[in-house]
């Protein structure tokens, strides 16, 4: 299935008018998904990704709207075809834009070229960057209109990115208001599908049936919206996502459905990477299914796929999925090394919760793994996901703790961890204080500072918990809530309380 441009009539106009003409049609149909098609109406002012526009007979301010809609474009194309290094030459053409706004101070133009620039930044992976130039945009960015929508749902995307889905979560429903005037479908249908995506992190076992039901009908509507923008790589991605939650469901049956029918809308596009990200949800699919083999040749094609793409934290998801299935299939040495490989491709590029989740599976996954690895493995995973606002992740991190407790303290690897012992490779209650304060202090991050609140999540009682902070780990009192001392009148109410109770 090909998709090309509209026949664009430029003869009656001069160059600087044509150009801005094939700017806006060029943008017009990426929103539409038809990357071909806009790099077709760009015509002879730029041919493909890598080659610098043609701005020669330009006046100044339309030189920087051709390079900020080449940088926008060459984005999108190199993201969708894999092309290495692309993301940096967007970079640099959007940068070059932002030098010409900045020089006639018109800061619209500014924020609105730093809202992509910041979106090349996430594709990388680099978080940090890509939320200080997002939230500096939006302090130019005052009235509301598609460019500040755009912004605060690429911000939301960075949160999501970043594991911080409350975050995530009030950029999205503070703004709804400002979503719900949006005519752009491919943007409003766009924030449909970042909310479902939020609220089906945000599950957990007590609030799963509600917000997985709200997910599926936030991805119908985004769903409507990206037929009305004819916007087929996004209806492909809803369709991902809808399997994705399936499979959470153990709907196997309808989510390999929803998974064949986003690879051939796909596929009918010849979009490498998208195909390649469905395959890593297919090979998810495969592996709760028990079919392990099928699952590893799956997520090693996505992962030979997206090592080529320059997305390097779509290759971190990917390699992950690769580690499971391998683990499961017990070659452990290959998912160990699959493991590592994904926590050093996100670690480099700052994706830390990335890097954090592919450890902390490394630890559920491989149980033939020795006491320092592990160690390492959960150091890590306990301070890259500290931040994590994922109820799921949570109780995956504390059974992971037990899990590493058990280790040292020998219950589960006895001669590794006593040969680790005797070889003074590894102090035991060194080793057991330090995991036993990552989990007092993840808790209490989680909790706010609330002892009682971290408390129960830890599955102990007030008392026992503030007995060991104040005992073994007295660096952790500046985490907690202050103390509120309490008179003996409070005291008696309480007691006379609990005894009428």
């Amino acid at each position: 299935m090909k998709i090309t441009s509209p026949k664009l009539h430029t003869s009656h106009l001069s160059a600087n008018e044509e150009a801005l003409l094939r700017c806006q049609t060029a943008l017009e149909l990426k929103d539409k998904g038809n990357y071909e098609g806009a790099r077709e109406a760009m015509g002879q002012l730029w041919t493909r990704v890598g080659e610098r526009p043609d701005i020669k007979r330009l006046h100044a301010s339309v030189s920087a709207e051709l390079l900020l809609s080449v940088g926008i474009l060459t984005g999108w194309i190199g993201s969708k075809e894999g092309i290495e290094e692309a993301q940096e030459v967007a970079k640099n053409l959007i940068s070059e834009s932002i030098t010409f706004h900045e020089s006639i101070g018109d800061t619209r133009k500014v924020a609105s070229a730093q809202v992509e620039l910041a979106y090349c930044y996430w594709r990388e992976g680099a978080l940090d960057e890509a939320r200080i130039m997002l939230n500096e945009a939006l302090t130019k960015l005052a009235t509301e209109g598609n460019t500040r929508a755009r912004a605060l749902l690429r911000l939301a995307i960075v949160e999501c990115s970043a594991s911080r889905y409350n975050d995530a979560l009030r950029i999205l429903t503070d703004h709804a208001q400002l979503f719900k005037k949006i005519t752009n479908h491919a943007i409003t249908g766009a924030y449909h599908n970042q909310l479902a995506m939020v609220l089906r992190k945000l599950a957990t076992p007590e609030n799963a049936d509600d917000y997985l039901q709200r997910a599926i009908h936030q991805y119908e509507e985004a769903d409507t919206h990206f037929k009305l923008a004819r916007n087929i790589v996004f209806r492909a991605n809803v369709k991902n996502n809808v399997g994705n939650i399936l499979r959470q469901l153990s709907r196997f049956k309808e989510a390999n459905r929803y998974l064949a029918e986003a690879r051939r809308l796909m596929s009918s596009i010849k979009e490498k990477v998208g195909m390649a990200q469905i395959d890593d949800t297919r090979a998810q699919v495969l592996i709760a299914e028990g079919r392990f083999k099928e699952a590893e040749a799956v997520a090693r094609s996505a992962v030979h796929v997206l090592g080529k793409s320059g997305q390097q934290c779509l290759l971190a998801d990917a390699l992950i999925t690769h580690g499971i299935s391998l683990g499961r299939l017990k070659h452990t040495e290959r998912a160990q090394f699959t493991f590592q490989r994904a926590i050093e491709i996100a670690h480099q590029v700052g994706a830390l919760n990335t890097a954090g989740l592919a450890a902390l599976t490394l630890i559920e996954e491989l149980d033939e793994l020795s006491p320092d690895t592990l160690s390492a493995a959960y150091d890590r995973a306990s301070e890259w996901l500290s931040k994590s606002q994922s109820p799921d992740l949570l109780l995956r991190l504390n059974a992971a703790a037990k899990k590493v407790f058990g280790t040292l303290r020998g219950e589960l690897k006895v001669e590794d961890a006593t040969e680790a012992i005797l070889n003074n490779s590894c102090d035991l209650q060194r080793e057991v204080l330090k995991f036993e304060g990552g989990l007092i202090q993840r808790a209490l991050a989680q909790a706010n500072g609330s002892v009682t609140r971290a408390a129960s999540q830890l599955r102990m009682s007030y008392q026992a918990l503030a007995y060991i902070i104040e005992s073994r780990h007295k660096d952790l009192l500046k985490e907690r809530s202050p103390i509120r001392r309490r008179s003996r009148r409070d005291h008696e109410s309480e007691t006379s309380g609990s005894l009428n109770s």
